[in-house]
């Protein structure tokens, strides 16, 4: 029995030096193809999931902004039946949420103010969130911003493309820049928002 725990332990180390040298040399795993993604500098700000016009028949008029968070998509409705559809990251188990909100402000390369319960939560589990972080390629929120109502919630871009298509954030939705960027300028404040569980 012993044998087989120092075998199990071996073979989960290795996993692990695996996982950190893909990530180390700029791969990172896809959780939508499966598969282990080079993420260099050319594609930095790029999307695992490429963005693309799709026919749309549902209840939504054009301009709105629907995010199917089961299906990790976010739609924005274009007149003639038409969506651009995007890949995104939700939230994890515990900070999903539904409701129907109006886009109330837009900001390029936002500056980040994390909310307290978020820095209490990290600080617990002994990391410690800066009370605020200017805007630039470190920043979680990415290059631009598009504010969700009065929530604390927002379509943002990301400083970790390879986790679009993936449950990883506290709520917000987020998008590979190059897709928060098309986003941004094709969407205007007071557009309507509906997101889905």
């Amino acid at each position: 029995m012993l044998r087989l725990l120092a075998i199990a332990a071996i073979l989960l180390t290795a996993g692990f030096a695996a996982t950190s040298s893909q990530a180390a040399s700029g791969k990172f795993f896809d959780p939508t193809s499966k598969k282990w993604v080079s993420y260099g500098a050319a594609n930095y700000g790029k999307s695992p999931i490429k963005r693309k016009m799709v026919s749309y028949s549902g209840p939504y008029g054009p301009g709105t902004i629907v995010v199917n968070t089961q299906e990790r998509r976010l739609y924005h409705i274009y007149p003639g039946g038409q969506a651009m559809k995007y890949g995104v990251g939700v939230g994890r188990d515990g900070f999903q949420w539904a409701g129907t909100h109006r886009i109330t402000r837009k900001a390029e390369w936002p500056g980040w103010t994390p909310p307290a319960v978020m820095r209490e939560r990290e600080r617990r589990k002994g990391r410690i969130l800066p009370a605020y972080m200017e805007g630039g390629p470190n920043n979680p929120l990415g290059a631009r911003a598009l504010y969700i109502g009065s929530t604390i919630y927002r379509i943002h871009g990301s400083n970790e493309p390879w986790t679009i298509g993936s449950a990883v954030s506290s709520g917000c939705i987020r998008l590979a820049n190059e897709d928060v960027i098309h986003l941004y300028e094709n969407v205007r404040v007071g557009s309507k928002v509906v997101v889905l569980r």
